[in-house]
């Protein structure tokens, strides 16, 4: 129908007669002249109709916002003095010859210029009109090079595309399942998978040495602006590489990535160990750019009369850290209050604090409800440790170091964003050792990342310390946020039963659970590891946006409904009999919420 898209339309185009099909962005009427602006995927061009051509400017002067057209016109150059440096198309115009009204539309829900502030729950729910706009459209054409150019990287180096099963088994792998009830299997569930795990391994067993897929994941979790109960995975897996071998070859991919989407050549790629991430920014995902780091000072604090500074710095579990924030001192009394309840979302039960306004005056120079409790030796070693200055504060944390570590690592982050600390362009980052277990609150081990991953250790020293066992996983950070993460495999039975074994799960039920992948390593197993990036992150990193939901097509909100199709919903009593399901009185009588 159409011959050129309007945002493609140029000056090489000049005196050429084009066919375009789209929408009325905006219609003008100036003195007799009738002024179309139309828009499709690609952008916007503005048509002119005179009442030289009588059927087709009369049928001009009905259109009105969205109405889809079809229109024939000579494209011509603007006249200086009407030149729009604004568009991409503004140094030229269609004189419409012809019209045809395609379809009508009702006045839109909400305007679509990017100059009105609309509720994301508006969006959502008219997400087709949201669409249109023309920053949304950009972040989804986005996405379609984004993994059009990740498919073309993996083909390159030998990778094979293979889909894996949407309906299997539930498997533990840290969140809640979605559930499918199966008619033919009365009584029985399929799951959705979290993650194409066993299989990808499977297919490492089936001797596929070099898998990925762009695979649809599926958590029953509570939400965040970075999750999503459906999320997509750029899924890789590979044999007979380690570590250092899957990481270079994914940051190849990402680097390719930046450099043709974004014309980005990303800087090197530092490696950092877990423990050092944590001690030093009290995150697994640090965020480079910003200029702020957490100073241990548990050996300056064992020995004050301050019980909240020295119970913390003696005890082999807590930690006693320091954030000096730059120019810090100028903040309010109150903004100082609004930290101090921001960090005891994370478990903080305040937030002492030092502000330098004056070192050369010594103790005197210095402002703080704390300095009463602490030598003025101690003091002095600590400025000298932070390399405080005048106009500086410092933060304090001292608690069990988990709670020091979270608090004064999202402190940071919080701080830095309000004071304009943040530094521009782009800090990536490979973290590493792991610990391979976690404490998880009832006095047993629940693996960091997933029973899958391979210790950096050997069968007999993994079961005679566990808890001190490090991990062959990855993780690649951008900018703080996660954007990547993976591991060597278990390839051999003996260590996968092991691991089986420290998190509780006994013979009969990883048989249960995971006979097929037990029974798979008895065959012949090679070495294999592989990394998944999550793609809704990355792009949303890439455009610049805010949450994921800005990169997805049709997300669902914080509660995990779709208000437009008003998902989830009600089933016909036949289906639920089909599937031998009853459900309690209770549930059906519960009002839906949203």
């Amino acid at each position: 129908m159409r011959t050129h898209y309007c945002g493609s339309v140029t000056e090489s185009l000049i005196d050429d007669t084009v066919t375009l099909c789209g929408w009325v962005d905006r219609r003008r009427d100036h003195g007799g002249v009738i002024f179309l602006d139309m828009r499709d995927r690609e952008g916007i061009v503005q048509v002119v109709f005179d009442p030289d051509t009588e059927e087709a400017f009369a049928l001009a002067d009905k259109v009105r916002s969205e109405y889809v057209l079809k229109i024939t016109g000579r494209v011509r150059a603007r006249d200086g003095a009407t030149v729009n440096p604004a568009m991409a198309t503004g140094k030229i115009e269609v004189l419409g010859k012809a019209l045809e009204l395609l379809s009508s539309a009702a006045t839109p829900p909400f305007p679509l210029d990017a100059h009105h502030s609309v509720g994301e729950d508006v969006r959502l729910k008219y997400r087709y009109m949201d669409l249109r706009r023309p920053d949304m459209q950009k972040n989804l054409m986005m996405r379609a090079r984004i993994t059009s150019s990740v498919r073309r990287y993996l083909d390159e180096h030998g990778f094979l595309d293979i889909e894996t099963p949407i309906l299997t088994r539930a498997t533990p792998e840290g969140a809640r399942d979605y559930l499918v009830p199966s008619r033919t299997h009365a009584g029985s569930f399929f799951a959705l998978p979290q993650s194409p795990q066993l299989f990808k391994q499977l297919l490492m067993v089936s001797g596929f040495d070099r898998y990925y897929q762009i695979a649809r994941c599926f958590r029953d979790e509570d939400l965040r602006a970075d999750r999503q109960p459906e999320f997509t995975q750029i899924d890789i897996e590979t044999s007979f590489l380690e570590e250092l071998d899957i990481m270079s070859l994914t940051e190849g991919m990402v680097r390719t990535l930046f450099k043709e989407q974004l014309d980005v050549e990303l800087g090197e790629f530092s490696q950092m160990s877990w423990h050092e991430a944590m001690e030093r920014y009290g995150s697994d995902k640090p965020d480079l750019r910003i200029p702020l780091e957490l100073v241990s000072i548990d050996d300056l604090m064992a020995s004050v009369d301050f019980k909240v500074f020295s119970g913390p710095a003696q005890d082999e579990a807590g930690r006693v850290a320091a954030l000096k924030v730059s120019g810090g001192a100028s903040l309010s009394r109150k903004e100082i209050d609004d930290y101090t309840k921001y960090v005891s979302i994370y478990g903080a039960k305040g937030l002492a604090w030092i502000k330098v306004n004056q070192l050369s005056a010594g103790v005197e120079g210095l402002q703080s409800p704390i300095l009463k409790f602490m030598p003025d030796a101690v003091v002095e070693q600590l400025m000298t440790r932070l390399g405080a200055v005048d106009g500086d504060i410092i933060f304090f944390g001292a608690d069990k170091r988990s709670v020091v570590n979270e608090a004064l690592g999202a402190l940071r982050l919080r701080v830095a964003e309000d004071l304009g600390l943040v530094q521009a362009g782009w800090a990536p980052l490979w973290v590493v050792d792991f610990p391979m277990f976690e404490d998880d609150g009832k006095g047993g081990l629940t693996p960091l990342h997933h029973p899958f991953t391979a210790p950096n250790c050997d069968v007999d020293a993994l079961r005679a310390d566990p808890a001190a066992a490090l991990s062959r996983a990855y993780d690649m950070v951008l900018n703080g946020t996660e954007v990547g993460g993976g591991s060597i495999r278990i390839h051999q039975q003996d260590m996968q039963q092991a691991v089986f074994d420290i998190l509780g799960i006994d013979a009969e039920e990883s048989i249960e659970k995971f006979g097929f992948l037990l029974d798979a390593l008895k065959y012949g197993a090679p070495p294999h590891g592989g990394l998944a990036f999550g793609l809704d992150r990355l792009v949303m990193l890439m455009v610049g946006g805010q949450s994921i939901r800005d990169v997805i097509a049709f997300p669902k909100t914080q509660s995990a409904a779709c208000v437009m199709t008003d998902a989830p919903g009600q089933v016909a009593e036949q289906q639920l009999r089909d599937l031998s399901i009853r459900l309690r009185q209770s549930a059906v009588s519960a009002p839906e919420s949203q």
